[in-house]
C-alpha cells in the first residue's frame, strides 16, 4: 500500500530594511514542528543587513528592484517550488506548529485553496496590544470582507496552494499603488475558496500603527476597490461565487 507524501511548503518573506525584526521571524520558522522545503526572502532594495541575516539563516535570497510589497511577493511566489506557498512579513513570529497547521488544513480540506488568520501584537504597551489588534485587524477583515463578499487574505499570515497562485499570477497587480493583500484577495476569491482559521494566529509588530503610513494603506485599499469596479462589485462577486458553487455540487 502506497501513501501519499505530505505536501511541501515554501515560505515567502518580502523585506525592505527589516534586518532587526527578520532575525526573530527566521528563528521562529527554524523551530517548526514540520520541515519546510525552503524559505525565500525577497529583498526589495534594502540598504541594511536584511539579505545577510537571511543568508546566514539558510534562506534563499532573491532581489527585486521593482518597488512595492506586491511586486516583491509575486517574485517570491513565482520562485517557490513547494506545493503550498506560505507568506509572512518580516515582523511575523509564527508559533512552532504554524506550518503543521497549514499542511493539515490543506490535507483535510481539498476544497480549500487558501488559508489565512488573524494575529496578535508582540510589542508596544502591554495594555494596548489586545484592543489595538482587535481594532486594526477587525477593521481590515470587516471592510475588506464587505468589499469582496468573502474573507480576505492577510499577508502576515497566509498560505495558498501553488496552483491557486499559478491561476491568478497574470491577473494580480504589481503596482505600488495597490494594497497587495486586498488585490490578491480579489483575484483568488473569484474562483478559489479562502478559509479563515482562528488557530492560525502568529505574533506581529505594532509598528504599522506608528509608522505614519496609515493613510497610505487606506488610500491603497480604496484604490484596490475602485480598480476592480464595476465588474467586481460585492453583489456581483457573491452571485458569481454562488453560481460556481452550485455548478461544483
Amino acid at each position: 500500500m502506497t501513501t501519499t507524501p505530505p505536501p511541501t511548503v515554501s515560505v515567502v518573506i518580502p523585506v525592505k530594511d527589516d534586518a532587526i525584526v527578520l532575525i526573530a521571524c527566521l528563528r521562529a520558522l527554524s523551530m517548526q514542528s514540520q520541515r519546510m522545503l525552503e524559505i525565500i526572502v525577497v529583498d526589495n532594495g534594502s540598504t541594511d543587513a536584511s539579505a545577510l541575516v537571511a543568508t546566514r539563516a539558510g534562506a534563499i535570497v532573491i532581489p527585486e528592484s521593482k518597488r512595492g510589497i506586491a511586486a516583491a511577493s509575486g517574485t517570491g511566489y513565482d520562485a517557490a517550488r513547494g506545493d503550498i506557498i506560505a507568506r509572512v512579513d518580516a515582523d511575523t513570529v509564527v508559533p512552532t506548529d504554524w506550518v503543521e497547521t497549514v499542511m493539515k488544513e490543506f490535507d483535510r480540506r481539498p476544497d480549500v485553496d487558501a488559508v489565512t488568520g488573524g494575529a496578535y501584537f508582540l510589542d508596544g504597551p502591554t495594555w494596548l496590544r489586545r484592543p489595538a489588534a482587535l481594532v486594526y485587524l477587525g477593521a481590515y477583515f470587516l471592510f475588506a470582507g464587505l468589499a469582496l463578499s468573502h474573507v480576505p487574505v492577510f499577508g502576515s499570515n497566509l498560505a495558498m496552494r501553488r496552483q491557486a497562485w499559478v491561476d491568478v499570477r497574470d491577473e494580480v497587480h504589481a503596482s505600488e499603488a495597490v494594497h497587495d493583500d486586498f488585490d490578491l484577495s480579489y483575484h483568488l476569491g473569484r474562483r478559489h475558496r479562502i478559509r479563515f482559521l482562528v488557530r492560525l494566529r502568529p505574533g506581529i509588530s505594532m509598528r504599522p500603527l506608528f509608522d505614519g503610513k496609515g493613510r497610505l494603506r487606506m488610500r491603497r485599499g480604496l484604490h484596490s476597490v475602485v480598480l476592480h469596479w464595476p465588474e467586481e462589485l460585492p453583489l456581483l462577486r457573491f452571485l458569481r461565487r454562488l453560481a460556481l458553487r452550485t455548478q461544483m455540487r
